[in-house]
């Protein structure tokens, strides 16, 4: 869902804005140019902005008590990134790293609450943002508890052909290198659990490989596999 129609088939995460609510944010936004490799915040720090990223890419994530990473979200242009605790001093559950060069519009909390105090209608978009975003950490925890770790791998790849797809025929080319790693800090695998499922899924016919990018070949194997509900792309996005 994207703040406006721009050419990109991506839809953001911030849809539900109007125009003239959008306008509102933008007017509060302190811009910056965040290099690739730096954090945005990270786990335990004051939840007291959020960041709308307005070029690059960020991704989200969980740590474990012995040290491995689980990727939550990956967000990228047109998204809206933060923990949304206007009115309430919390602190964030997870962190936020820049993974390429990003320009990003800061929104101060206290800046947030006026501008839900002063405009019911802002307050109404708000909201619908804030049900989004629960909505679609709904979907990726059941993708990751109902159906092992096989449905959670076809989950991600229809995800992944979501957000970064581009249709060549009758397949799917993910326009992103994502690396067997990446793949298994998504679904909390090990990363060989993950070759050998990939392998699978290829003999199988439903992915195979294009200049070390995945193609998907047979989505309809991907969405049985996972017992695709067919949410709509705003909600079955990486």
């Amino acid at each position: 869902m994207s703040l406006y129609h721009h050419a990109t088939d991506y839809r953001g995460n911030t849809g539900c804005f109007s125009d003239s609510n959008m306008k509102r944010l933008e007017a509060v936004m302190k811009n910056r140019h965040i290099s690739e490799g730096s954090h945005l915040f990270w786990e335990g720090d004051l939840a007291d902005k959020l960041y709308y990223i307005k070029h690059g890419r960020v991704k989200l994530t969980k740590s474990t008590d012995e040290g491995k990473e689980l990727i939550l979200y990956m967000y990228q242009f047109d998204d809206m990134v933060g923990q949304a605790d206007p009115f309430f001093s919390s602190k964030h559950s997870f962190t936020a790293e820049v993974i390429e060069d990003t320009e990003i519009g800061i929104i101060e909390n206290k800046d947030l609450e006026v501008l839900i105090c002063q405009h019911c209608d802002f307050a109404m978009d708000f909201m619908k943002w804030m049900g989004i975003h629960h909505r679609l950490t709904q979907t990726k925890i059941r993708d990751l508890m109902m159906y092992g770790k096989p449905g959670a791998l076809c989950s991600t790849l229809i995800r992944l052909g979501n957000t970064y797809g581009e249709k060549q025929g009758e397949s799917i080319l993910i326009n992103k290198k994502i690396t067997h790693t990446d793949l298994s800090n998504m679904i909390g695998a090990t990363r060989e659990s993950v070759n050998r499922m990939l392998s699978d899924l290829r003999k199988k016919g439903a992915v195979e490989y294009e200049n070390g990018m995945i193609v998907i070949t047979d989505l309809s194997m991907l969405r049985d596999v996972c017992h695709c509900e067919w949410c709509p792309n705003e909600i079955c996005r990486i």
